[in-house]
């Protein structure tokens, strides 16, 4: 672990090995391995419709949108984020009730937080437990993450880095909608590095759980050169850097792509780089691994780094690492 900087500025307090990161959308590959933790575990399949696991749903669009398409933003272009009216689940069913897809499921790619927010609301509903409980019961425990919170526990307010804005004022992350599912997570570099290193060597996992994280690697649709698993991106490896930049580009997260279905599935691959970034309006995280080199690495920050900024240095430390290994 290498640390440098304050996690408040005000305070004088340096950032260390138990400083709490938001890792913004870094949350989703959490999301996504419990989502495949419950298809492993047979309370659901991927291949359903999403209105199965939420009567309020019956009905309506989501009688022919899938729990993948929901985890791979291929539903049919559900928006970035929810309106902002919508502040309870009865709204929030509301909107998904009412809302129409602008692309037939599964033939565009739109980066979206109701989108795999929504799909880890349904698995929690799957397993007959609140979300924060089981991913506690489901991934954290087992995985030996000691230091991952949804919401911060006062034991731990002291190690909670304040973010620090474009106006370098201290903020941090709003309540939302299924913030928890999509955005939500608070971890230390260490905890986050431990989900990598199980990406990397499942062989001790419990069976459910080796499952639950391979499927998270899976590929189901193809955007250009980038393939879009649970929650996790991934690209043949060796990959230039201009290819990292255009898949994690604002024209990628802001813009409906045109979404090419694997089939089958594209099996996990061990020459490949499986990244995802995350950010709130004070930090910014990037998290890559190769599994053929054995190498991950874990960016975090408080505040938010572009993500191009961000992708640039985690190349180069990963091309120089890989020369000397």
């Amino acid at each position: 672990y290498f640390n440098y900087g304050l996690a408040n500025q005000e305070a004088g307090i340096s950032v260390t090995d138990e400083t709490l990161f938001e890792l913004g959308s870094v949350s989703k590959i959490f999301t996504a391995a419990l989502a495949g933790y419950a298809q492993a575990s047979g309370a659901l399949s991927l291949s359903d419709p999403a209105s199965r696991y939420l009567p309020e749903l019956e009905g309506s669009a989501f009688d022919k949108i899938t729990l993948l398409e929901l985890g791979t933003y291929t539903a049919g272009e559900l928006p970035l984020q929810f309106p902002e009216a919508v502040q309870s689940e009865e709204a929030m069913s509301d909107y998904y009730r009412q809302w129409q897809p602008e692309s037939a499921p599964g033939s565009h790619r739109l980066y979206s937080n109701p989108s795999l927010g929504l799909l880890g609301y349904l698995a929690a509903q799957s397993l007959g437990q609140p979300f924060e409980a089981v991913m506690e019961e489901a991934l954290f425990t087992p995985l030996g993450l000691e230091h991952s919170y949804f919401q911060v526990p006062e034991a731990q307010q002291a190690h909670y880095a304040y973010g620090y804005s474009k106006e370098d004022e201290p903020i941090r992350v709003n309540p939302g909608m299924l913030d928890a599912q999509a955005y939500g997570l608070k971890s230390t570099a260490a905890d986050v590095l431990s989900f990598v290193e199980a990406h990397l060597n499942d062989t001790t996992l419990d069976e459910p759980l080796r499952q639950a994280l391979a499927a998270t690697r899976t590929g189901y649709f193809s955007i250009g050169k980038m393939t879009q698993g649970l929650g996790w991106e991934s690209y043949a490896y060796p990959v230039a850097l201009e290819q990292l930049l255009k898949g994690n580009s604002l024209e990628m997260i802001l813009e409906p792509n045109p979404a090419n279905r694997l089939t089958p599935p594209l099996a996990p691959r061990q020459e490949a780089l499986y990244n995802k970034t995350g950010s709130t309006n004070g930090f910014g995280g990037y998290v890559a691994f190769v599994p053929s080199e054995q190498i991950g690495i874990v960016m975090l920050a408080n505040r938010n780094y572009p993500n191009g900024a961000r992708i640039e240095a985690a190349h180069q430390l990963l091309s120089a690492l890989t020369e000397t290994l």
